[in-house]
């Protein structure tokens, strides 16, 4: 109930402006499910892509971050705390094995509630924009926890806050919600959780018309955020 209260008044703050100054182009927002566990699997273009994709979501999009974000001592580390939580992020506990598990377990748990999960397959933002391979953990989540996987394409928020960029430029945004992909079978099939990963991006790729690399997008040495996407082939 708390956590829900920042995420609230920072969209209903936000929402007005952002509507107004970026003018969202959406297409195919009616294939997100309204209820019930659902995976949203978006290309990652810039750090805004967490702001202007959970405003156009009528239900509330939980992204994963690290815990050690929600942790931090003083008025500073409160304020860092609070700002994640409102953009809809819950702490992943990395402390008992590996980062991709961590994520994993604290994944299934926002879909064992029946929440709606947001995911950036390829694990970082496109350093370059082009559409990067996307990492098997999204495929582990799809199969174990039976939720539909909605394929998302942003554009143009690449130009809207380049990397390292604070004040944005003001540009068009875009999001195509796709159909949802049901995806089921044997999560421990190595080459099966890349086939299903594939697919996922493979949709992506077509709805964003991004040039596509087959490789792993280089990882920032101090990222944004965790996506649940770190399993490894």
């Amino acid at each position: 109930m708390l956590n829900n209260l920042p995420y609230g008044t920072l969209r209903a703050f936000l929402t007005p402006f952002l509507m107004a100054g970026f003018r969202p182009k959406v297409k195919g927002l009616r294939n997100v499910p309204a209820k019930g566990p659902v995976i949203i699997a978006s290309n990652h273009l810039s750090f805004s892509d967490s702001i202007f994709m959970p405003l156009v979501v009528p239900r509330k999009v939980t992204f994963l971050a690290k815990s050690e974000y929600f942790t931090s001592p003083g008025p500073k580390g409160l304020l860092k705390k609070l700002t994640f939580i409102a953009l809809g992020q819950v702490p992943v506990d990395r402390s008992g094995g590996r980062r991709s598990e961590a994520a994993l377990i604290t994944g299934l748990k926002v879909l064992a509630e029946g929440d709606c999960l947001g995911i950036y397959p390829e694990g970082t933002r496109s350093p370059d924009g082009r559409l990067y391979k996307g990492r098997t953990g999204i495929a582990r989540l799809a199969i174990e926890s039976g939720a539909p996987v909605i394929p998302v394409a942003m554009s143009n928020t690449d130009k809207i806050q380049p990397t390292g960029k604070v004040i944005p430029n003001l540009h068009r945004v875009g999001m195509q919600f796709g159909k949802p992909m049901y995806f089921d079978g044997d999560s421990t099939d190595l080459l099966y959780l890349r086939d299903v990963t594939d697919q996922i991006m493979n949709v992506i790729q077509a709805m964003s018309g991004q040039e596509y690399v087959d490789t792993y997008a280089p990882k920032k040495s101090k990222p944004d955020d965790i996506n649940v996407a770190g399993e490894e082939d």
